[in-house]
């Protein structure tokens, strides 16, 4: 049996950034229901919070899991079962775009840490503002998510 530890911190927005997640209760929900169904998939999500256009999960990769595969189920699960339960005053889609970077073990708690504190972070600071500064510190194009 393989031991593997590959963590990813995954970031992806809602379509054109709409604030449809609105309500914390609302982000509660679907960030418990995302890390249930993900386990139920064998997705393993360390942490999951975000805001109210944006997600960010903490995810350990199994041997036979890639990061485009894991994340097409979350993204797509998550926004057939937002639009099936009307949770949102529109049709939800999440961005096709998204953000993942490998995480060494030693930034573990940081990281874990950053995605918690989501709701506080993002009162001084934008999700723009948030993807500018992931863009400049692992060094990524500017594609627009």
């Amino acid at each position: 049996m393989p031991y593997i530890k590959i963590y990813i911190h995954l970031v992806f927005s809602t379509l054109h950034r709409k604030p449809l997640l609105h309500s914390p209760e609302l982000r509660i929900k679907v960030w418990k229901h995302i890390k249930e169904n993900a386990a139920e998939k064998g997705i393993f999500i360390e942490m999951v919070n975000g805001f109210a256009d944006h997600c960010h999960c903490l995810i350990s990769l199994s041997s036979n899991q890639t990061v485009e595969k894991v994340v097409q189920l979350i993204k797509g699960e998550s926004s057939f079962w937002i639009n099936k339960n009307n949770l949102t005053s529109e049709k939800f889609q999440w961005q096709d775009e998204y953000f993942a970077v490998s995480i060494s073990e030693s930034m573990i708690d940081d990281v874990r840490n950053y995605i918690k504190k989501q709701e506080k972070h993002h009162v001084q600071k934008s999700f723009s503002d948030e993807y500018i500064e992931f863009m400049e510190k692992y060094n990524f194009k500017n594609t627009g998510l």
